[in-house]
């Protein structure tokens, strides 16, 4: 693979915060929106401290079909994609933006039945 195709490449592992938000664009295609919680570590002397750390993901077509199938809030994943910052205003001229990690691949990593039950 070239180098000038990793530069933007993201992959992280942890829990999906809520149930996938599965839509069609005018166009018709599938898109997934949901969010994904995973925990860092800090420690200072004999102290160790933790964040969650939340990041916004989407999926489009055969990953919004992944996500809608076999996501669901709390399940554990690893996701790999690219990040995108998206600008907009809305219809009171407010400016927003917004950084999100658009999904290339997800892969399941616990059984849908013991994550359930947790």
């Amino acid at each position: 693979m070239k180098m000038e195709m990793k530069r933007n490449n993201v992959q992280l592992i942890g829990n999906l915060g809520m149930n996938p938000e599965v839509k069609s664009t005018s166009t018709g295609k599938k898109v997934a929106r949901f969010t994904l919680a995973n925990v860092s570590y800090k420690t200072q002397g004999s102290e160790t401290k933790s964040a969650v750390n939340w990041f916004n993901l989407v999926a489009w077509e055969t990953q919004a079909d992944i996500a809608e199938q076999y996501l669901f809030k709390g399940r554990k994943v690893g996701i790999t994609g690219r990040l995108v910052n998206r600008t907009w205003e809305d219809k009171d001229g407010k400016k927003h933006s917004l950084t999100e990690i658009v999904v290339n691949d997800i892969v399941m990593m616990d059984e849908p039945t013991v994550a359930k039950a947790a």
